[in-house]
């Protein structure tokens, strides 16, 4: 196995619970969830700890912005409090604009 400092964010009102992502991820570090998503679906969700980043299951996934992997996870080190999660979460510079901070749950937008 690779060294593990990946890190996955599956947006689950983004995914359809197809499962191409849980049968494509070489280490397992994904499932399809007992809940059920605002859609209906039942998404994926990470249940691992050791991602390397590899980004297999992102270019498997056929629902564009379903799927986040971080390559870097242990590198974040900035938290917020994050509105949409109701909770302290990393968060990491928006490509589009150096002054925007992004939730690494959520995706969305702190202040």
């Amino acid at each position: 196995m690779g060294k593990a400092n990946g890190h996955v964010v599956i947006r689950e009102d983004e995914c359809k619970g197809c499962e191409l992502c849980v049968v494509a991820c070489p280490f397992d570090l994904l499932s399809i969830s007992d809940r059920m998503n605002q859609m209906g679906y039942h998404p994926a969700e990470y249940i691992g700890k050791d991602c390397t980043g590899c980004g297999i299951c992102f270019y498997t996934c056929p629902e564009p912005g379903a799927i986040t992997v971080f390559k870097k996870w242990n590198e974040l080190t900035e938290t917020k409090y994050c509105e949409n999660c109701k909770k302290e979460q990393k968060v990491f510079t928006a490509s589009y604009d150096e002054k925007v901070l992004l939730c690494s749950s959520c995706l969305k937008e702190v202040r």
